[in-house]
């Protein structure tokens, strides 16, 4: 098959693609949580309750106490969807390092 009608062939099996500038596209993808520093969305694990932004480089840890309204919260270091922000004020339980 040459590589023209191949290329049509394809396109019709795959159908129309949406642009990436559609309406909804950002709040579909999530990239990670936002790094208090900086805001955007490159917060990474790197060791158990360490945190480092790929954006801004800094690095954080996070606090079994809420530094916003003093609450304790229980910290589950292994997994790999901790949350980040206090349960009772919605503040961030990051601390800077």
């Amino acid at each position: 098959m040459s590589g023209r009608r191949h290329a049509t062939a394809q396109a019709a099996i795959s159908g129309p693609r949406a642009p990436l500038e559609s309406p909804g596209v950002e709040d579909a993808i999530k990239l990670g949580a936002e790094c208090p520093h900086c805001g955007q969305p490159w917060l990474r694990a790197t060791a158990a309750g360490r945190y480092r932004c790929v954006n801004c480089l800094q690095r954080y840890e996070l606090m079994s106490m809420c530094p916003n309204c003093g609450e304790h919260s229980t910290i589950v270091r292994m997994s790999s969807t901790s949350v980040v922000a206090c349960n009772h004020c919605g503040a961030s339980m990051l601390r800077a390092l």
